[in-house]
């Protein structure tokens, strides 16, 4: 009796962190919204990234062109109220050439975010941005960036 008592209070316990737990999204179910073909060459796609960073307030940590890698982040808000709280998104780019004439960007956005006590207790979360509208606004840009660079050619 006592070992299904303990087994059916251990397997409530294992529903409920698996019924609170959030699903992993698949590399492919990811890319879906991260991932867009753009035809440019990659010299304009990564230029329209670097801009289009830039125009959204990131500021650009690393890029380099030959691997098509662009590291940025946002400005990092302040709040001090019974403590600190500090917030801020960190973007990269991988920008790569299908062909000549074709170039593929993927875009990944993460949300940061620290804390710290009056007590000096700190605290840091950083939580991927999964929002398909956020990547969709941001490759909006980027194609009227690359439109303006293809038509100025």
């Amino acid at each position: 009796m006592k070992n299904n008592i303990s087994s059916s209070i251990g397997l409530v316990a294992l529903l409920a962190v698996i019924g609170c737990s959030t699903p992993q999204k698949t590399g492919l179910e990811l890319q879906a919204f991260q991932k867009k073909q753009f035809e440019t060459t990659k010299k304009i796609a990564f230029a329209s990234v670097m801009s289009v960073f830039q125009d959204m307030g990131y500021t650009i940590k690393q890029a380099n062109t030959d691997t098509g890698f662009i590291q940025a982040s946002s400005p990092t808000k302040n709040m001090v109220l019974f403590g600190s709280h500090m917030s801020n998104t960190d973007a990269t780019a991988f920008v790569e050439e299908i062909n000549e004439k074709n170039s593929a960007i993927r875009l990944n956005f993460v949300q940061n975010n620290e804390s710290s006590s009056g007590y000096g207790m700190k605290s840091k979360s950083d939580k991927p941005v999964l929002d398909p509208k956020v990547y969709e606004g941001a490759f909006n840009k980027i194609q009227e960036a690359v439109f303006i660079r293809n038509s100025s050619k």
